[in-house]
């Protein structure tokens, strides 16, 4: 029977925002097999709310941490390093596209909104593995989460559907050049939850009825199988893994 030990590996959690947060799901999972967690947050807005959930897990520190700024991104690594020296395990989950991007026509994306949602939603990943990667001295693993909306025509997913495709990209381009150095990196493509980005979608309600009754388990997934997932692609269960998509959708992607 294999068991995952992770104690004395340190793993780098973004995208923390509430309870229901994909990410949260996963660092919860990381804990539980003995990893060190570091969140990162947004801004003061989540602020209060991530500080409560670090406090579910001892000695979990929270860093903050705006993506959209090299500035911050800079001052946190320097934080994060003050933290650990080394880091086994990073989970990217972090998307942003302005509502009236989400609400409107895709066709209607302004040159600005369009801009956002790839910055915030895909080149973060660049941005945050290209600091994350130093840490990695011993090697490592990456896994962002995504949706099919990167593969298939979602509606109301507009912009962030192209983003999302980005990320996959950028996801299998760095699988090929981090390979060398040991580290390994992948996406889980989960279906759809009530989460904090969620709400943004228009219809979702019925993107879950739509999902339940289509997908070959005829139901939807859960918080906890999304972070199990995201455990099992970042432990060394793993380990040949890398630069694939993972569904974890109750099968929803095999139907036409």
């Amino acid at each position: 029977m294999y068991t995952i030990d992770l104690s004395g590996k340190t793993a780098l959690v973004t995208g923390v925002a509430n309870k229901r947060s994909l990410a949260w799901a996963i660092a919860q999972e990381l804990a539980a097999a003995g990893a060190q967690v570091i969140l990162t947050y947004a801004g003061e807005r989540v602020r209060e709310g991530v500080e409560e959930l670090a406090g579910q897990i001892p000695g979990t520190p929270i860093v903050e941490c705006d993506v959209s700024s090299d500035e911050s991104l800079d001052g946190a690594f320097g934080k994060i390093r003050e933290e650990t020296e080394r880091i086994d395990y990073f989970v990217h989950s972090i998307a942003f596209a302005q509502r009236e991007d989400l609400e409107g026509k895709f066709i209607d994306t302004s040159r600005e909104g369009f801009r956002i949602a790839l910055d915030i939603s895909a080149y973060s990943l660049l941005a945050l593995t290209r600091r994350v990667v130093p840490l990695m001295t011993a090697g490592g693993s990456i896994v962002s989460l995504t949706y099919i909306a990167a593969q298939r025509a979602v509606p109301s997913y507009n912009v962030m559907g192209t983003a999302k495709a980005s990320l996959e990209q950028i996801t299998r381009q760095l699988a090929w050049e981090l390979g060398p150095e040991g580290v390994r990196i992948n996406c889980i493509s989960a279906g759809p939850l009530n989460t904090l980005s969620a709400r943004g979608i228009s219809g979702f309600t019925g993107i879950l009825k739509h999902y339940e009754g289509r997908a070959p388990l005829q139901r939807n997934v859960a918080h906890k199988e999304v972070g199990t997932a995201g455990l099992f692609l970042l432990s060394d269960l793993a380990g040949g893994i890398t630069g694939t998509t993972l569904f974890v959708d109750a099968g929803y992607h095999i139907v036409l």
